[in-house]
């Protein structure tokens, strides 16, 4: 008790404001994590139910639904899909956003607030409406129901993040390093691949994070231009839902919440400064 009175009574900033003058503080944000995250906990019990409909809690317990997952050929193929498209579209949002952020934050040209606002307008307007849009151009280019064509479209969803993310890292950065390497004869080139990139390392992996999980998690725009061979599995499991009942879904929404943990421990591993 006396240890937790003591800590208590820590001040947690400059101002002398004490945990204990926080814990409402505290409990808001707990109840605020409680309620973002307890629909994803509630899934994994539903998804080793061997009830032959989405149940909570489980009647009987079962790893059924897993079995049929992997033995369908209908959801690997479209896990393939959507892996890859993922992957595609990190290697594309990731340096072009990268090397976005990086002019934005350096250049002095008096625009670059508009041109920013260009390049995040994808997030500022509705998803349906770019899938809309990417629908119709793609049409006349033949990208439909295309690998490529859902790559590029989901770079378009995911650049915008990759270059807020960016620029937020190259803000805590000191440009002055940069460009006393360039004053010892370094390019500029040089220069931001051996002391400005290291540096962001944390923020450009975060961005490819978001990039890929963009691209993984993505769904109205694949209702548009991904189906037949091509068709990802958040597509199919909305037209599942739909359609029926599967309680497949279940284990599949289950295995992409520990991809995303997974990936999530991953970036926190690999961004983490030499000293931490």
């Amino acid at each position: 008790m006396i240890g937790i009175k003591k800590w208590l009574a820590t001040p947690v900033t400059d101002t002398q404001i004490t945990r204990k003058g926080r814990l409402w503080l505290y409990a808001l944000v707990t109840l605020i994590i409680i309620f973002l995250v307890l629909p994803s906990l509630i899934v994994i019990p539903m998804s080793f139910s061997e009830s032959q409909y989405l149940e909570f809690p489980p009647k009987q317990w079962s790893t059924l639904w897993y079995e049929r997952y992997f033995d369908s050929p209908l959801w690997l193929a479209a896990t393939s899909t959507s892996l890859k498209a993922a992957l595609l579209t990190t290697l594309f949002a990731t340096p072009a956003g990268v090397l976005a952020a990086y002019g934005l934050f350096t250049c002095t040209f008096g625009w670059r607030r508009y041109i920013f606002l260009l390049l995040i307008a994808p997030m500022m307007i509705p998803v349906i409406l770019i899938g809309i849009a990417v629908f119709y151009m793609f049409v006349k280019v033949n990208l439909v129901n295309t690998l490529l064509g859902l790559v590029l479209a989901h770079t378009v969803l995911a650049l915008p993040l990759v270059i807020i993310v960016t620029i937020a890292g190259l803000k805590n950065f000191d440009m002055n390093q940069e460009r006393v390497a360039r004053s010892l004869g370094a390019s500029r080139i040089i220069a931001f691949l051996t002391v400005t990139l290291p540096q962001i390392r944390f923020s450009v992996i975060s961005g490819a994070l978001l990039a890929f999980l963009t691209s993984f998690d993505e769904v109205i725009i694949a209702l548009f231009i991904a189906g037949s061979d091509n068709a990802t599995i958040t597509r199919i499991m909305f037209l599942a839902l739909r359609d029926q009942i599967d309680p497949t879904i279940a284990s599949i929404s289950t295995i992409i919440i520990i991809l995303t943990i997974t990936l999530l421990t991953i970036s926190q591993l690999f961004g983490k400064k030499p000293d931490e």
